[in-house]
Parts: C-alpha cells; sequence; structure tokens
C-alpha cells in the first residue's frame, strides 16, 4: 500500500469535498469548512498539479503495482474530477459578472465606459494573457514593480487601528480615481494588508490611487467608533488623495465581509453629523460602493446605539450605485442575505444596483489572483468607468 500517496490523495480529496459541498451548520463547523477549502476552491489548478506530481512519483516509483496502489489511484481520478467540476465553476464567474452588469446597469452600458472615463492608464479587461500567465504562475497577492507601497500613514489618534497604507503607480499619474478598501474579520480580527491586494494591486498600476486601512475592532470598540475610523478613512483620502495625484471628487468605497457592511454604512450615512462628531462638515460621500461578500445584517451594538445598525436601515433614493459580489457557497456569510440586499435596495435607490453572485464561490474570493476574483475585478472596473462616464456627462 503506497501510504504517501494515499495520503496526499485522502488529503486532496477531503479538501475538494468540502469544497463542492461546503457543511453550513454548525457555524462552527462550516468556518472550518471554509478555511481548509476556500485555497482549492479559488486555485484549483495548484491542486490538480499537486495530485498530478505525487501520481506521477509514485508510478514512477512503482507503487501503483499493487491492489492498494491501483485503488489509490482510482481515488486520484475521482479526485481530479472533483477538481475540473471546481474550475469550471470558477470559469463561469466572467459570463456571471458580464450578466450582472448587463441587468444593473443597462443593455447599452458598453457604450458609455472607457478606460480614461475611469481614470485608469489600460483597457479594463485587457490584456488576458499576460492574465493567464499571472493565474498559473504566480496566484498569490505580490506587488508587482510598477506599484508603490506606502505604508502606515496615520489618519486617526488609535494607534496601529488608525494607520492606513496607500497604493499608486509608481510613474505618479494624475487626476485618477481613488478606491478605499477596508479588511473583514467579523469586526474582530483583520488588517489592511490581506485582503482584496490583487484588487488594490490592479487598480494602482492602472493609475488609480487606492487606500487599505485598518479600523477599530471589538471588544475595544464598537459600531460607532468602526463608522467614525471609516469616514475618517474617506475624509483623510479627500484632503490627501492629490498629493498622490487622485481626484478627490471621486472616490469609490470598498470593503470585504464586515467591511462591506461598514463601508455600507458610511456611504449610506454619508454627511450625516450624528455619524461623524468632531468633522460633521466633512464630505464623506462616494461615487460608488463595491461589496465583497459582504455580511449585511444587525451588528449587536447595545443599548447606547439607537439607531439602526444594518445598512437595510438606511436605504434612500440618492444611494450611491452599488456593486455587489457574492459566493454562492459562502459558509460564512449566506447569499440568501446578499440577494436579500441587493433587491431591497434596487427596490428604493434611483442609482444603478450590480449583484454578481459567483458560482461555486466561498466566502474569501478576493484572496488570490484566481480566475474568478480576476473576473470580479474586471468587472469592478468597467462598473467604475460606466459610473465615472455617467457623473462626467451630468456634471
Amino acid at each position: 500500500m503506497p501510504v504517501g500517496y494515499l495520503v496526499t490523495v485522502v488529503l486532496v480529496g477531503c479538501a475538494i469535498l468540502v469544497a463542492l459541498a461546503p457543511p453550513r451548520r454548525p457555524p462552527g463547523v462550516a468556518t472550518l469548512g471554509f478555511l481548509w477549502s476556500v485555497a482549492v476552491t479559488e486555485l484549483p489548478f495548484l491542486a490538480f498539479a499537486y495530485l498530478l506530481v505525487t501520481t506521477l512519483l509514485a508510478f514512477g516509483a512503482g507503487d501503483v503495482d499493487s491492489l492498494g496502489g491501483w485503488v489509490t489511484f482510482g481515488g486520484a481520478v475521482l479526485v481530479a474530477c472533483g477538481v475540473a467540476v471546481i474550475a469550471w465553476r470558477g470559469a463561469r464567474a466572467r459570463p456571471v459578472v458580464e450578466d450582472a452588469l448587463r441587468e444593473g446597469l443597462g443593455a447599452g452600458w458598453r457604450a458609455a465606459p472607457s478606460a480614461a472615463a475611469a481614470g485608469g492608464t489600460r483597457k479594463p479587461n485587457g490584456p488576458r494573457r499576460r492574465r493567464w500567465g499571472r493565474i498559473l504562475l504566480g496566484p498569490f497577492p505580490v506587488r508587482g514593480p510598477g506599484v508603490r507601497r506606502v505604508k502606515n500613514i496615520q489618519y486617526g489618534d488609535a494607534g496601529r487601528r488608525n494607520l492606513l497604507d496607500v497604493y499608486h503607480g509608481r510613474s505618479r499619474p494624475t487626476g485618477g480615481p481613488i478606491l478605499i478598501h477596508l479588511h473583514g474579520g467579523r469586526y474582530r480580527g483583520g488588517r489592511k494588508s490581506t485582503q482584496s491586494l490583487p484588487l488594490l494591486h490592479r487598480l494602482a498600476g492602472h493609475g488609480w490611487v487606492c487606500v487599505s486601512a485598518n479600523y477599530r475592532l471589538r471588544p475595544d470598540a464598537g459600531l460607532r467608533e468602526h463608522l467614525v475610523d471609516a469616514k475618517k478613512v474617506i475624509t483623510w483620502a479627500r484632503e490627501h488623495g492629490p498629493e498622490y495625484g487622485a481626484d478627490p471628487s471621486r472616490i469609490f468605497v470598498a470593503g470585504s465581509s464586515a467591511g462591506a457592511h461598514l463601508m455600507a454604512l458610511a456611504a449610506l450615512t454619508a454627511g450625516d453629523p450624528a455619524h461623524q462628531p468632531g468633522f460633521e462638515a466633512a464630505d464623506t460621500s462616494a461615487a460608488a460602493v463595491v461589496c465583497l461578500g459582504g455580511y449585511y445584517g444587525d451588528y449587536d451594538a447595545g443599548p447606547d446605539w439607537r439607531a439602526p445598525s444594518s445598512p437595510l436601515g438606511y436605504l434612500r433614493p440618492d444611494a450611491p450605485p452599488f456593486f455587489v459580489a457574492h459566493g454562492d457557497r459562502d459558509t460564512v456569510v449566506a447569499v440568501e442575505s446578499a440577494r436579500d440586499f441587493a433587491a431591497r435596495l434596487r427596490a428604493v435607490s434611483a442609482s444603478p444596483v450590480v449583484y454578481a453572485e459567483l458560482p461555486g464561490s466561498q466566502h474569501g474570493f478576493d484572496l488570490f489572483h484566481s480566475p474568478r476574483f480576476e473576473a470580479v475585478v474586471d468587472g469592478i472596473e468597467s462598473f467604475a468607468a460606466w459610473v465615472s462616464s455617467r457623473a462626467s456627462t451630468q456634471a
């Protein structure tokens, strides 16, 4: 019995099984399932490569020349079929995002945007060949040589939880939009340099100025402090963005998981003095909002918080445009909550709402340069170009 080969097939097979049919209850098991399978869900070709190499080594060493070896090889073939299903689901993200843009922006949406309208230096959807090379050879988010990161800039007085990073092109293009991203982590963990880095790196390389910030966390802070921090980051970006070549009139806000909850709240309460004490007159509006795997429910804010704690409590006709992406296999934040949020926002808002439900996707789909997230980033660039083009037309 080829023990080493068997262990490999079992471990990869378990990860593939959890990716294909993730457990949803109890919550602890669902979270463990997410952590166990998120890498193979987004990067199945790495699992296939590992399985292929170990299979070739097993054949080369003669480990398959037994009944147990052939049974293990048969298991490897089944696991490879599971990998193919996961890869197929990931490839379906691109047409899903295209359909979501068409539904949210209208059938003729492609006639309006351009790279120049978005402030970028390249077309939102190209070049594909180089991108596939990055996905296959370097799927982990490493900042390229054309992007500079300015670390640990203070925007508030809460120490390391009030620090932000700025990403911009080394050539210092001017007039680009600003993207502000806040991390997830259930409001109890996470940091600014861990999530949506492929998005930040791509946009910074295309002429944007991107900001990724920490904010105060539970139990030392509550919703009031989280929201104040988010609005302070927006205020900082509007004031200091031009120093990095940005156009402060075009601020897009984004977040992952809890960060999406927080940025949706910040955008929907823009300019509300009750939520920005000490800087009541500051402009905290956003041109649009991007929510990735977001949470949209209530926050246990305690008896002192008397306002709604969910973005659903602040829906209004003049809400900014929203781009919402969520995985249909998400076991951390149920996809039904994202569907409900998008539907209820559409029913109230006069602005477009783009909702992309990603087939086969788990929570945390923004961690890697995967085919799925590359399609989402393309969609975000196209969405931002449309929003910028519409704003320039109405100006």
